[in-house]
């Protein structure tokens, strides 16, 4: 386990960088961990289209949303997803979103 420090708050996270409880995300942590973990230092409004919806897809479904889903309710192709969040939507995306590790992401 491991911890990000946000606004003088602990945030643990897994060994990974995987936010352990959800519930403690918000848009500071999503920046912080961007940043630490994805090596973006600011989130466009295309950032937060694809980090809103997967939070939303969440919320409602307790599992994060399927990459063809998240390309098409974006309206972004898979390689631009990838410009936007290197290691990816599974991984990266999701990461800085708050999720849990999802399912199958290796």
């Amino acid at each position: 386990m491991g911890f990000i420090e946000v606004n003088s708050r602990k945030i643990e996270t897994n060994e990974e960088g995987f936010l352990v409880n959800p519930d403690e995300w918000d848009k500071d942590i999503a920046s912080a961990l961007a940043m630490a973990e994805e090596n973006i230092d600011n989130l466009t409004e295309d950032h937060w289209k694809v980090i809103n919806y997967i939070r939303e897809y969440y919320t409602e479904k307790k599992l994060a949303p399927m990459v063809r889903k998240v390309c098409k309710n974006s309206g972004f192709p898979l390689k631009y997803i990838y410009e936007l969040f290197p290691s990816g939507p599974a991984k990266g995306a999701c990461k800085v979103a708050g999720l849990p590790k999802p399912d199958g992401c290796v």
